[in-house]
């Protein structure tokens, strides 16, 4: 599993997954999870949805 997701990429995916996550929990709601997508993606470093569109964000 190579790293397709350069530095910037991965920090907004982060924040943005931590936000999504915590308003999910302040609205009590089950939507906050699919703020782990991104959230798991930016730690991984990798991205599957990049792998058909062979996009490569990371130098």
């Amino acid at each position: 599993m190579t790293q397709n997701l350069g530095k910037m990429d991965r920090t907004i995916r982060i924040v943005a997954g931590v936000g999504i996550v915590a308003w999910g929990l302040i609205a009590q709601s089950w939507l906050g999870a699919v703020g782990l997508v991104p959230l798991a993606t930016g730690l991984l470093g990798w991205c599957p949805a990049y792998l058909p569109m062979g996009l490569n964000t990371n130098k």
